[in-house]
């Protein structure tokens, strides 16, 4: 096998011969005879001669392979006490037929179909039927409140929309129905039709554009797949987090075909067969990326679980999962683990568990810190791979690719960027960063198969959001470094850089030092404004279950340590210790909103959040560092 510096190289110096030879991995209808089309740079396009179905080749080519009876999806639901296992050609069968139901409903080559809700069979199935007859799928997040999912409807103007009757949240029951209604009066575009699935645990009411799921797909004839070009889009998914116009990530069909299936077995070591379990969301990127397409591209077997790390009904959950099916690899967010670790300090809940059989952990979604890195370490004793990446890159820009060759890791790095990523750090001016001199993160254009080639109806603001800042970049947004050895360090997100009296500090390096304590589960560090400094760091610390020290004295303990670490100039001489921070849905911990609330402005709850009541149980905390950033 060809070592990561061999892969590397190719496919620099021969993108084209290299994208070519990965694009034989997959099935083409008609097979490209070009891997890149730069005619109308920075708007890269790949495969441009290209036609394919993604759909056929996530399901009818196993089939046909003789593989229809392995398992392709097992659904996993410890909240309502489900579990089944869906064989390739089961799958294949749901899915054509559900095709069929949108079919006979207008739906056809380049329609959209919003995609809400929770995790259940139903979400991949019409996913996958979208792709199956070229519509373009724009999955929402299930339970997203009802003025985001309007702005997302009138964006990408469905012809259709698919949702269930509700979600479930932990122990509570959401009903979406209403707040589907909710969003139709809001918006200003309305689809011709709505299909409903109804969940036993609370039907829904159905109106006249309302189709019920089970009735539909009875009476419906199953369609085949439908040839489509390289370069039409697959899905719109937007980015989390938006106010006003949102921006719709466009993905295309075969950059980020090829570019998935060479990932499973590059990056994720994950073949025909093999079971992968992502505890993530098919709202989210890493949901599309590697709960649905990745896996079924690969031909592995992949879990969909619909449940919480903790508390559904404990934090052995994700040991008990990749127990019974004989997980190989398990993909999830560091905050997951760092719950877990919360709730589990000493891990006992994986004695009851044969993990003999999972390989590799996987984590991204945001920075992985030092503390947790060694805790799944030293209790898993397997790889624990930390991988960074984007709504906007759909697949690993930096990671140790366990499928070509494994680097030793450098906790707090996700080592090496992947073959087809020219990673950049650069200054403020635009210039060259030395080794292990902070700056902006930034990528070579082209970016290779599978990153997004424009936002959906706005090529002026693709530019504006991700070109302009440095000419022939993309700017990731991200800051860190790159060693002497390669090795490239993401701090997080710039503006989470401070400048304290003229001190440029990372709040990701000062969240470091404060993770290592023994007493703390998970932390964050803000910035928060200062007459004197222009800003000073403050400290949010939740402490891992069990601990009896006094808060009081932690924190003091804490602020000695960052000083002991990273010297005063840190400044870092607040910390409090809360019940717990603000969330996304998908995991990140809302540093941008504490520092708004922190710095007196009227900052609004994000439509992500996952716990508002988190978020106003923090505010005088989060008000008590103004007040100490004023004295």
């Amino acid at each position: 096998m060809a070592s990561y510096e061999e892969v590397f190289r190719a496919s620099t110096e021969d993108p084209e011969g290299f994208w070519l030879g990965v694009a034989g991995g997959i099935d083409w209808e008609v097979a490209p005879t070009r891997a890149l089309d730069a005619s109308r740079a920075p708007f890269h396009r790949w495969f441009p001669d290209g036609e394919l179905n993604v759909c056929h080749n996530a399901l009818d080519r196993h089939v046909a392979a003789g593989r229809g009876a392995q398992p392709a999806l097992v659904y996993d639901s410890p909240v309502t006490g489900t579990q089944r296992t869906y064989s390739y050609e089961e799958l294949t069968e749901e899915v054509a037929a559900f095709a069929g139901v949108l079919a006979g409903l207008g739906v056809g080559r380049g329609d959209r179909v919003v995609v809400y809700m929770p995790m259940v069979p139903e979400a991949v199935v019409a996913m996958l039927a979208c792709a199956r007859i070229g519509a373009v799928h724009s999955v929402v997040f299930g339970g997203f409140a009802a003025p985001e999912l309007a702005v997302r409807i009138d964006d990408a103007a469905p012809k259709a929309v698919v949702a269930a009757s509700c979600g479930i949240e932990g122990a509570k029951v959401v009903p979406y129905k209403p707040l589907l209604d909710r969003a139709f009066e809001l918006a200003g575009h309305q689809p011709e039709a709505c299909v409903v699935l109804q969940r036993p645990q609370c039907e829904a009411e159905l109106g006249e554009r309302d189709v019920d799921w089970a009735r539909a797909v009875r009476a419906a004839r199953p369609a085949s797949p439908v040839p489509v070009a390289a370069t039409d889009p697959l899905y719109i998914l937007y980015t989390s987090g938006t106010t006003g116009k949102p921006k719709g990530v466009v993905r295309d069909c075969g950059g980020y075909a090829v570019a998935l299936r060479w990932t499973m077995e590059a990056v994720y070591d994950v073949g025909p067969g093999e079971v992968m379990f992502t505890a993530s969301d098919v709202g989210w990127v890493v949901g599309h990326s590697y709960i649905v397409y990745g896996p079924l591209l690969a031909g592995a077997t992949t879990v969909l679980y619909e449940g919480k790390p903790v508390g559904t009904p404990d934090a052995g959950q994700f040991w008990r999962v990749a127990a019974e099916y004989g997980v190989k690899a398990l993909f999830t967010a560091p905050t997951a683990f760092r719950a877990i670790k919360k709730a589990d300090p000493a891990g006992e809940l994986t004695r009851g568990y044969d993990l003999r059989r999972l390989e590799y952990l996987f984590l991204a979604g945001e920075r992985l810190d030092p503390e947790t890195y060694h805790w799944a370490s030293d209790l898993l004793r397997i790889p624990v791979v930390d991988h960074w990446w984007q709504t906007e890159t759909g697949w690993p820009i930096v990671a140790n690719p366990m499928g070509i060759e494994a680097a030793p890791p450098k906790p707090g790095s996700p080592t090496f960027p992947l073959p087809g990523w020219d990673v950049r750090v650069l200054t403020a001016g635009g210039k060259p960063a030395a080794a292990g001199e902070d700056g902006a993160i930034v990528v070579k254009l082209p970016m290779p198969p599978g990153a997004l080639p424009t936002l959906w109806n706005d090529d002026e603001r693709f530019v504006a959001s991700y070109l302009s800042a440095y000419d022939g970049f993309y700017l990731s947004g991200d800051g860190g470094h790159i060693d002497e050895d390669g090795y490239v360090f993401v701090m997080g997100r710039t503006d989470d850089v401070i400048n304290v009296a003229g001190h440029r500090l990372s709040t990701g390096s000062m969240e470091e030092v404060l993770a290592a304590h023994p007493a703390v589960a998970e932390c964050a560090v803000i910035g928060v404004a200062d007459p004197l400094k222009g800003q000073v760091p403050c400290g949010y610390v939740v402490l891992k279950a069990g601990v009896e020290a006094e808060p009081g004295v932690v924190e003091a303990e804490l602020v000695r340590l960052v000083r002991d670490r990273i010297g005063a100039v840190a400044s870092l001489k607040d910390v409090a210790v809360v019940a717990a921070l603000p969330k996304t849905r998908s995991g990140k911990i809302l540093r941008r909103t504490m520092r708004g609330i922190a710095d007196g402005l009227d900052e609004p709850v994000p439509s992500t959040v996952d716990d508002a009541t988190v978020l106003d149980a923090l505010r005088p905390v989060l008000t008590r560092g103004r007040s100490l950033g004023e004295q």
